[in-house]
């Protein structure tokens, strides 16, 4: 497996100093972020697009510190009722056709979540009920997601574009093993995972179980690590607005590998992906608020270094 980092968690480098930063903590691979919910802060997703000599360019840095491409992303709600939705379709679609303009076969989303009939924002629907639950789920699907999903991968299709990494993300439709199942049956296989057991320890599922369960399936992966703070989360559950930044009152926070669960989770997490088919990328993702950018990438590479060695 190869060591390789969403570019966002170090967003305050430019692209002149991420490229020999991520080279030099012993990063192999990069994720960009192209927009939507990311600021792309090292990709102009428009002039990348419109010339063939920025990409060729763009290219060319990455080579010179023996950096390549492992994914575009852009996460996002594409689904969204209101303007915003349009607004991530479109930037969806450029990513799509950049991504085949640089010879990148993976794209890295969100399924996004829609609204009700009549809704103006999304509804993630997480109960079987009250009743009503279930027909707005059912239009959701029928209406809203397998259309889009099914236009999005003849779109990733006829740009050469091979995999669509869909991330299992709460308030998204797809936010487990089962509603990816239900969109790959309703699409095509180039719909997968960009598995990322963050997400999955705060919802209270077990990353080691949904592996196997996701053999075949997982086209990416994030390495990103949740604590879940075991007093508040007794008294209020893992259901948990309140603001990130409020880590004293929150029931779980994403934190740098080895924060939350020790090397030897992450040594079986490996394992389990190997026995499941996935011998690629670990992307790394930094959002834990307790440490800086460059102090939580570099354990995460730390940690990664000594579990891919054993």
């Amino acid at each position: 497996m190869k060591i390789g980092l969403v570019t966002d968690s170090l967003s305050g480098l430019t692209l002149e100093q991420l490229l020999p930063a991520a080279a030099g903590m012993g990063i192999e691979m990069l994720e960009f972020g192209c927009g939507n919910w990311s600021s792309a802060p090292h990709l102009d997703l428009d002039l990348l697009l419109g010339s063939a000599p920025a990409r060729a360019a763009f290219l060319g840095q990455l080579q010179a510190y023996g950096l390549t491409i492992s994914a575009l992303n852009c996460s996002g709600n594409p689904l969204h009722p209101g303007a915003s939705g349009q607004a991530h379709r479109n930037v969806t679609t450029k990513t799509i056709r950049l991504a085949g303009l640089l010879g990148v076969e993976r794209v890295v989303l969100m399924s996004g979540c829609p609204g009700g009939p009549g809704d103006a924002n999304a509804n993630w629907i997480t109960t079987a009920w009250p009743p009503e639950t279930a027909q707005v789920l059912r239009w959701q699907w029928e209406e809203a997601i397998i259309p889009y999903w099914r236009a999005t991968v003849a779109a990733a299709e006829a740009e050469g574009v091979k995999k669509l990494c869909l991330e299992l993300h709460g308030q998204q439709a797809v936010y487990n093993v089962g509603t990816l199942h239900r969109l790959r049956a309703a699409v095509v296989p180039t719909v997968g995972a960009n598995f990322d057991p963050s997400h999955l320890f705060w919802m209270g599922a077990d990353p080691l179980a949904a592996i196997p369960a996701l053999a075949g399936a997982i086209h990416h992966v994030h390495a990103k690590d949740t604590k879940i703070f075991a007093g508040n989360a007794g008294v209020n559950s893992l259901i948990d607005t309140t603001p990130m930044a409020e880590l004293a009152q929150r029931s779980w926070a994403y934190v740098t590998l080895g924060h939350g669960h020790k090397a030897d989770w992450w040594l079986k997490f490996c394992q389990a992906l190997r026995a499941a088919g996935y011998a690629d990328v670990l992307s790394i993702e930094h959002e834990d608020l307790a440490l800086t950018p460059e102090e939580g990438v570099q354990q995460s590479v730390d940690l990664l270094r000594v579990v891919l060695a054993g």
